[in-house]
């Protein structure tokens, strides 16, 4: 029997992983090459209802990442949970070239607005840990850069989503990756990329995606390493 989905402040989904889970891999992979700037991040999770399970940061207090950036994360978390369905897995970093003018979900970005008094209520002492104010509430929000994947468990249920925020937008796409890898819930059905997968397509040229989903290069070392995912991070096959 599937556990169920618990939506009061301070009880999550017991198929989510934990906040000192999360916190624990996120801190290990900003260590590692990521193609950005090597900054802190904020990393949240949401269950399939969009509802704040989790939010943590990679450093030392809550003021060694960008502020902002705490929100942006619960944002992609929501976009690429809103998103993606059972057999199709849309990464924050898909959305892009779609969004701008004259793409197919033009507009999109302005849909969904996110709750200002979720995402900035509460006491400030309490953010990023297990008694976060955003947690237990729905974020809501849409963002359309690199940063927000979808979770998937062994047996290809779709769980919600992770988002983390804190660096280039590039270079957040492939600490999610990773840390999406860490949490074990990679377990994809299919995506938009030219490997069926939702890892971030690098295809614009003149100003243009030449697949529709591409997403704009921030550095040569966040493009290796991101086509490098699926050999060093493979997403693995649901059973």
């Amino acid at each position: 029997m599937r556990a169920c989905y618990l939506h009061l402040p301070g009880l999550v989904s017991a198929e989510l992983p934990s906040h000192d889970k999360v916190q624990k891999a996120l801190s290990s992979i900003v260590k590692e090459k990521n193609g950005g700037f090597g900054l802190n991040m904020w990393a949240s999770i949401v269950d399939r209802d969009g509802v704040v399970s989790s939010v943590s940061f990679s450093g030392e207090d809550r003021g060694a990442q960008w502020p902002g950036s705490r929100v942006i994360s619960a944002q992609k978390a929501n976009t690429a949970n809103a998103f993606s369905l059972p057999g199709l897995s849309l990464s924050t970093a898909n959305l892009f070239s779609a969004v701008q003018p004259g793409g197919s979900l033009y507009g999109l970005q302005h849909s969904n607005p996110v709750d200002t008094a979720a995402a900035y209520g509460g006491k400030s002492e309490k953010i990023g840990t297990t008694e976060d104010p955003m947690v237990g509430k729905k974020i809501g929000g849409v963002n359309v850069f690199g940063g927000g994947l979808a979770l998937y468990d062994e047996s290809g249920t779709l769980l919600g989503a992770l988002g983390v925020s804190g660096d280039s937008s590039c270079a957040d796409h492939n600490i999610a990756w990773k840390l999406r890898d860490a949490l074990g819930l990679d377990y994809l059905p299919g995506g938009v990329s030219p490997n069926k997968d939702d890892n971030i397509v690098y295809d614009i040229k003149d100003g243009a995606s030449t697949g529709g989903w591409g997403h704009p290069a921030c550095a040569e070392a966040a493009v290796k390493i991101a086509e490098g995912l699926q050999k060093t991070h493979p997403a693995s096959a649901k059973k």
